[in-house]
């Protein structure tokens, strides 16, 4: 074991403080203590209990495919978005890859897979990635029907030779604030209106040296129309109570992870709002909700309708769209509504 500091703090100091503190959760007492959560995971690498493994996301993921039903968690710093199913049609890529099953939905950004682990405690198992600054990207937990020899299989292929206890972590990057260019605004209102797929929005207002909320704040209606905070809860207690199947996106710049389909209990518990489902269960701290904003982007297939939530720092929250289809045009229907 080596015997180096973490932001000065020893990894036998961070051991103790998670002995002293067995019910806090990991994200919280890393952040009371001044670290980071994998700087706080890495203090307790044994080898077998903790095991430092490969995030590479080609071999990571041909292992997930194999551990049958599991829990896919990915969140950013106000929402946590958690999907039971199997990991299904992988898709490696250099810059941008992808799993498109039909419960398990995820954009990844491999670059900022940095550092990873397995950890067994017990009957419970995961598999845990962090981004350069040591902040959870993604998480895979074992239920209890998944394969757990797979799990085995996955940490003996994957473990690496360095079972330090200490990892090298760089700053956390700020959030973007809202970046507009007011002297660009005709070209952005044309622009949108010549967009034929909702991928083209981000290279659009990149171009013009803005970004997605400084964009929404300028180009005003028929584009986007701001909401009240309290209209984000609104619309997901309306899309369960009329059975409007949604597309929720919640995501951090590593992982981007989707639910599609209906969604039933949307309960509030504290400054919490969450949406508690048989496979699906959304967490979210609707009282960091700073901006939210109806968006109307054209596609070939027609208007693409959007609730988009940021927090006061500029940083996207979660995205909720109707699902392809049928039930888009019951999705923009009701969305039009909020707010009036």
């Amino acid at each position: 074991m080596t015997t180096s500091t973490v932001l000065g703090r020893a990894p036998s100091e961070l051991r103790q403080a998670l002995q002293d503190n067995p019910k806090r959760r990991s994200r919280d007492l890393a952040d009371q203590l001044g670290v980071s959560e994998a700087e706080l995971l890495a203090a307790r690498v044994d080898g077998e209990t903790v095991v430092r493994i490969d995030p590479a996301l080609d071999p990571l993921f041909a292992r997930i495919a194999t551990l049958g039903p599991v829990l896919a968690l990915t969140r950013n710093e106000h929402a946590v978005h958690e999907r039971d199913g199997s990991y299904e049609d992988y898709r490696s890529g250099q810059h941008a890859a992808m799993v498109l099953g039909p419960d398990i939905d995820l954009r990844m950004f491999p670059r900022h897979w940095v550092h990873g682990f397995a950890v067994s405690e017990g009957d419970k198992r995961s598999v845990q990635v962090f981004d350069a600054a040591g902040d959870a990207v993604h998480k895979v937990h074992l239920r209890a029907d998944s394969d757990v020899a797979a799990f085995e299989a996955l940490v003996a292929e994957l473990r690496v030779e360095n079972q330090s206890d200490h990892i090298e972590t760089t700053a956390r990057l700020p959030v973007e604030a809202a970046k507009s260019n007011p002297e660009k605004l005709d070209i952005l209102r044309k622009e949108w209106d010549g967009m034929t797929d909702t991928h083209q929005f981000l290279r659009l207002v990149s171009k013009l040296r803005m970004n997605r909320l400084g964009a929404y704040r300028i180009v005003g209606a028929p584009y986007v129309r701001a909401l009240d905070p309290a209209d984000l809860t609104a619309a997901l207690y309306g899309a369960a109570e009329k059975n409007i199947p949604i597309m929720l996106f919640v995501g951090n710049q590593a992982c981007i992870q989707i639910h599609s389909g209906p969604i039933h209990r949307v309960e509030p518990m504290g400054p919490w709002i969450n949406v508690l489902d048989p496979k699906f269960n959304l967490h979210l701290r609707a009282d960091k909700v700073a901006e939210v904003w109806l968006v109307r982007k054209p596609t070939k297939q027609g208007d693409v309708i959007s609730i988009e939530a940021f927090d006061a720092e500029g940083g996207l929250i979660l995205q909720m769209f109707g699902v392809r289809g049928a039930d888009a045009a019951r999705w923009a229907e009701y969305a039009n509504t909020l707010g009036l």
